[in-house]
């Protein structure tokens, strides 16, 4: 039994260092081929390396045992029970609880406000309101997109009508937006799908149309993450017009 375990152990530990293998291969080339020098801090970073792997090798496996489970057993309980009120707000307010508290969102936002006060574009004292409304509504954008994503699925729409209509309306948004917001608009896209919400996410889209008689769970149960980038990038554009 212990060396069964082992070996699983073992097993995963060296699947992780294989899909890390051509980030170290790149690495190595660039830094001992082009720069020719040896790595600085040798030890530090073999011992980093150790860390990423192990780390990912949790990761992976938190997601498989945790997380991917949750999001389909509360699809699948939210439909038994019958209640698309209480579906459609458990959708929103995953997005917007996993994206409000989104390391990655909140520095973004906090280097924007500053940016903005040093550019003269925002006053030093609304720096931080500056920085929390972006964040606020990069937040309610994806809780919004996942939302509509489930409303999708349940409905039976095709995805490109609504990708393709999302990024029109992106398109013509930024040929009136301030200069100074489109840029951040476009990150904001990229920064609010974070390793909680996506998996979860896909998960609770894939649970969803499981569930759902017509369904298919490749089809119709994947894309909710698109809609998760793509309303961002309206969202923002909008506040900026609003606050500048």
């Amino acid at each position: 039994m212990i060396l069964k375990i082992i070996g699983n152990i073992a097993g995963k530990l060296k699947t992780s260092f294989f899909d890390l293998l051509p980030i170290i291969l790149v690495v190595s080339f660039f830094q001992i081929v082009v720069l020719q020098q040896p790595f600085p801090n040798l030890f530090e970073i073999l011992v980093g390396l150790v860390f990423v792997v192990v780390g990912l090798m949790l990761f992976v496996e938190g997601l498989e045992i945790g997380l991917f489970p949750i999001g389909e057993n509360l699809s699948y309980s939210l439909v038994k029970k019958g209640s698309l009120f209480w579906l459609l707000l458990f959708s929103f307010l995953i997005g917007f609880s996993t994206t409000i508290a989104e390391p990655a969102l909140i520095a973004v936002a906090k280097k924007a406000a500053e940016i903005a006060v040093e550019s003269d574009l925002i006053k030093p004292e609304i720096e931080s309101s500056y920085a929390f409304g972006l964040r606020l509504s990069v937040a309610i954008s994806v809780g919004l997109a996942i939302l509509m994503g489930i409303w999708r699925i349940i409905k039976g729409w095709p995805i490109y009508y609504l990708i393709i209509g999302g990024y029109i309306m992106v398109i013509v948004m930024t040929l009136f937006a301030p200069e100074e917001i489109i840029g951040i608009a476009y990150d904001a896209g990229g920064v609010t799908t974070s390793t909680i919400t996506v998996p979860l996410v896909a998960a609770l889209g894939v649970g969803l149309a499981t569930v759902i008689e017509g369904r298919s769970p490749l089809t119709d149960g994947f894309g909710l993450i698109a809609f998760a980038s793509l309303l961002p990038m309206i969202f923002v554009m909008g506040y900026g017009m609003l606050i500048f």
